[in-house]
Formats: C-alpha cells, sequence, structure tokens
C-alpha cells in the first residue's frame, strides 16, 4: 500500500480493539433500534447483537426494552407473516415502519399467538404443530405437538402457562396447557362448553374469554368456569389488557372503553375527541388494541394503509380513566399493501 493511500485509509476504530465483554457491555445499552445499523458495522458486531450473550446482559443492566411484533396477513395470498414494528429517525422526525422478518416460516392461518418475554409461542391447532420463535436471534424451535388437533384456537398466558382453547370437533371445545418453563404439554385436553368468539384476555391471573352467547372468566386455582353478564354487556372483540383492565375500541359507539373486573363496571377512557374526531374524519376502521410497555397501542385502517397511535393511560379519581399523550403515526402507511391484522405483541428484549 503506497503511503496516499495509507493517508486516504480511515483509521480502525478504538472499540474493535477492545476486550468481547467490554464490547458486549457496551452494545448492551445502545437502543434495541439501532442494533440493524451496528450489524452492518462487521461480521463480529453482527454476530454480537444476535448472540443470547448481549441480551443476558441487557437483563442484567434494567435496559430491556418492548418491541411490537404483527402478525399480518396478506389479502392477496391468504398467507401469514411476521412482521416487527421498527423505528427510526429522519431529519429529526421519528417514523415507524413495519418491517417483514425474514426467512421465517409463514404463520398458520388458523393459529394462536402469545408471547411470553422474548420468546413468541405458535400453536397451529389444525396440524397440532407448536413451536417458538426466539425475537433475539428469530430462530425457530419445534415444540411437542399439541395433545389433540383444535381449530379456531385462542391462546394466553398465566404465570407461565399458555392456556389454548379451540373446537375438538365441530360441536365440543375444549382446553389444553403448555408450560412454557418445561417445555411440555401438562394436561390433556379440558372441555369447555363457552364457544369461544371474541378472543382472550388475562386479568389479576384469571382468564377472561367471549363467547358467541357469553362472557366467562377462568380461575385456573378453582378450574372453574363462571359468567360475567356485566363484561357480557359490550362486545369486546379485539381487546387487550393494561394493568389489568381490558380495553376494546368499541366501533358502534366510536369510544375507547375499559372494563375494571374488580369493581365489574365498564367506563369510557376520557381525553380522546379530538383523536378520535380525526379518526372519523380520515375513514378509519378495522381497530385493534395492544398492550404495549405499560401503553396502549391502537391499531387501524385507513383506506388500504395501516396506521396505529400510541396513548398513554392515567388513573384519576372516581376510577376515571384519562387517555394523553396521543402518538399518532398517520402521517406515513407502517406498510403499504392489501394486509389485515391478525394479531399483534408486546415482546421484551
Amino acid at each position: 500500500m503506497s503511503w496516499a493511500e495509507k493517508k486516504r485509509s480511515p483509521p480502525p476504530s478504538p472499540i474493535t480493539s477492545l476486550p468481547e465483554d467490554v464490547v458486549v457491555d457496551i452494545l448492551a445499552r445502545v437502543p434495541i433500534c439501532n442494533y440493524p445499523r451496528v450489524s452492518l458495522v462487521s461480521k463480529r458486531f453482527r454476530s454480537l447483537v444476535s448472540s443470547p450473550e448481549i441480551y443476558a446482559r441487557r437483563s442484567s443492566l434494567g435496559c430491556t426494552e418492548h418491541c411490537l411484533y404483527v402478525v399480518l396477513r396478506n389479502r392477496d395470498d391468504c398467507v401469514n407473516r411476521l412482521f416487527t414494528l421498527r423505528r427510526r429517525k429522519d431529519n429529526g422526525n421519528s417514523n415507524r415502519r413495519l418491517v417483514l422478518i425474514p426467512g421465517r416460516p409463514d404463520m398458520p392461518p388458523e393459529g394462536s399467538f402469545v408471547a411470553v418475554g422474548s420468546r413468541l409461542y405458535v400453536f397451529d391447532g389444525m396440524t397440532s404443530s407448536a413451536f417458538f420463535i426466539d425475537c433475539t436471534s428469530h430462530t425457530v424451535q419445534h415444540l411437542p405437538k399439541m395433545p389433540a388437533p383444535m381449530s379456531d384456537t385462542a391462546a394466553d398466558v398465566i404465570g407461565g402457562r399458555i392456556y389454548v382453547i379451540g373446537f375438538i370437533s365441530s360441536k365440543s371445545e375444549a382446553m389444553v396447557v403448555f408450560d412454557t418453563e418445561t417445555q411440555t404439554w401438562v394436561t390433556k385436553p379440558e372441555r369447555c362448553e363457552m364457544y369461544l368468539s371474541g378472543g382472550l384476555a388475562v386479568m389479576a391471573c384469571k382468564m377472561y374469554a367471549r363467547g358467541f352467547e357469553d362472557s366467562f372468566v377462568y380461575d385456573p386455582k378453582e378450574s372453574k368456569w363462571e359468567t360475567d353478564e356485566v363484561l357480557d354487556s359490550k362486545d369486546w372483540e379485539n381487546a387487550c389488557v393494561v394493568d389489568d383492565v381490558l380495553y376494546f375500541y368499541d366501533y358502534i359507539d366510536d369510544e375507547l372503553r375499559a372494563y375494571d373486573p374488580e369493581h365489574k363496571c365498564w367506563g369510557v377512557v376520557k381525553g380522546l375527541d379530538d383523536f378520535l374526531a380525526e379518526m372519523r374524519r380520515v375513514g378509519c376502521h378495522l381497530a385493534r388494541t395492544v398492550s404495549y410497555a405499560g401503553k396502549l397501542v391502537l391499531f387501524f385502517h385507513r383506506q388500504e394503509i395501516i396506521c396505529c397511535a400510541e396513548i398513554s393511560l392515567e388513573r384519576r379519581k372516581g376510577r376515571q380513566i384519562w387517555g394523553k399523550d396521543v402518538d399518532q403515526w398517520c402521517d406515513h402507511a407502517l406498510i403499504a399493501g392489501y394486509f389485515i391484522i391478525t394479531k399483534s405483541l408486546d415482546v421484551v428484549l
């Protein structure tokens, strides 16, 4: 190499000469949204930001972050695929977009999905297959098959156990339980005659289910189902739970509603009049809620694009709940194309 070429070559970065444990300690403090750029620095960095060691270090440092994953169905080919919501700053403005996770298997068309820590558990009741995706590396590990084939499944988690409900025949519904610590199925199918239609939600270690005719509450300690008439007074589809309160967007009355299981009462989230009026004005529909880092994220369709808004929640006197600091991401589509939101999940990395 000539003297002129040496002069033009940039000096090596001091970080490349540091011991690996020191580099891990530094990179563990870097926000997750910057990892795609960090991985472009070198093969070494690309390997480190996807290694179990860096995520273990993030946890020990208290640097874990919440990341949103979304299962989208393409209406052209009816295939479910996994995306993640990425944030980036352009010219000082914070933009979000949904990015496809490459190289992962298609999500089952009638499957159920649950986030537990940094893992996404996927259950395909029709084939009895089950697997999880480790979101630190986006690798797949297959699990023992489900105890019985099930259709129209829904799932949620209580205390490290995943409860999967679905039809084991055209007229019979059952529940099976998967232990995420032992990675085994811990119960045989338990029959439950509720005819699930609106999904599941967990509040205060109890599971709430919406059936075709009634809403039910399941206490795993007693293995007992009971009806909840107050909860059943609303059609709480596509709901989520934040701090043991259930939320859903009531498209009939154009309100964000909240159900408090402790006091068994429904309420309306206040302070969102301007935001909801704007949603109506631009023709938003098909709204879904998801709990995300203690906040509520509302996904919705505007014509043929998917948008969303992040809402902070505050409890006030008289059990009132107010929405504030609404961060609307409506100016740009999160993703363009003919997609339907199948499921959105909060993953901790």
